[in-house]
């Protein structure tokens, strides 16, 4: 079968939106290319434990790699995929360079070659990634390691604000705790927060494709009977209170539904807000602080930002 490789040169700022535009489109399988990952430094705060050839990734920005089969809607498709991305700019976010180009590949070829991109990585100080087609071992009995198989949904595990997001989740998720994760993706902060020690996790997200792709990876990881997946618009009509709530979107998102993340808090509970550009940082605080929140703390990786604010 012949595919359509879509490939997208943007900006490090506006990978995740493009992403998820790729997914939303209906994409295979997508590959990420970011050069911050290509420059930094391998042997960092908790070791990482995989090695990345520098040629395989764009000088600056980051190029985006879909996979679509070709039929006779696939001149629509890309329309679409172009006008959506060009909408982001209303956001705020820097699409440049902003380069498109198209090629044809063979399923074979996009099917394995993507999967070079992903490997086992220490993200915390005890929690790995792993790959599910990578054989590996834990180092000590302490480590906890997430199996994940990200499939079409945005979510590998080692994107900045993905690693934030589980170090504060290791941080302030306590046995027994209940944990509401919003725009759920792949499933890794849910099973995370299940893997140390939630006794309840509500995974939500729109994307009927994410829905699935994080129930398997919970059957994978054993965690289904902790974690619940559900369909669902951000917090639209959940009455859960929990004791912490992790959203990695972005800014925009997070404005629109961070007074409802305040009323599905229990007293005293941490809202984890991650996804965020440096630039938005004042504007989603200050929005915070009038929905009742108090700023605990402010994680910082490269350019992105994750919030940890109390109710």
């Amino acid at each position: 079968m012949k595919w359509s490789e879509i490939s997208i040169h943007t900006s490090n700022e506006a990978i995740e939106p493009v992403s998820n535009i790729l997914h939303e489109a209906g994409a295979a399988g997508v590959v990420i290319e970011d050069s911050f990952d290509s420059i930094k430094e391998q042997n960092g705060k908790f070791g990482e434990i995989y090695e990345l050839n520098p040629e395989d990734y764009p000088k600056e920005g980051a190029v985006i790699k879909a996979y679509f089969p070709v039929n006779s809607f696939l001149a629509e498709t890309i329309d679409e995929i172009k006008n959506a991305i060009e909408s982001l700019t209303q956001y705020d976010i820097d699409i440049e360079p902003n380069i498109i180009t198209v090629s044809e590949v063979d399923e074979e070829d996009w099917a394995t070659e993507w999967k070079k991109y992903y490997h086992p990585v220490k993200v915390s100080e005890k929690i790995t990634i792993v790959p599910c087609w990578e054989d590996y071992e834990k180092r000590s009995e302490e480590e906890i390691v997430v199996v994940l198989d990200p499939g079409m949904a945005f979510g590998t595990g080692n994107h900045p604000t993905t690693v934030m997001s589980i170090q504060a989740l290791e941080r302030f998720v306590k046995p027994g705790d209940s944990v509401i994760d919003v725009g759920t993706g792949s499933g890794v902060l849910s099973i995370a927060a299940a893997l140390l020690g939630a006794d309840r996790v509500l995974a939500l997200d729109l994307d009927e494709i994410a829905v699935k792709s994080a129930g398997d990876n919970c059957k994978r990881n054993k965690v289904e009977q902790i974690v619940t997946v559900q369909q669902n618009d951000l917090l639209d009509g959940i009455d859960t209170e929990a004791d912490v709530i992790v959203a990695n979107l972005l800014a925009e998102i997070i404005l629109r539904f961070s007074g409802q993340a305040y009323r599905n808090l229990k007293p005293g509970g941490i809202f984890i807000a991650s996804g965020i550009t440096a630039q938005k940082r004042e504007t989603v605080e200050n929005h915070l602080r009038e929905n009742g929140f108090s700023i605990m703390e402010t994680l910082m990786m490269e350019d992105w930002i994750t919030t940890i604010a109390k109710k």
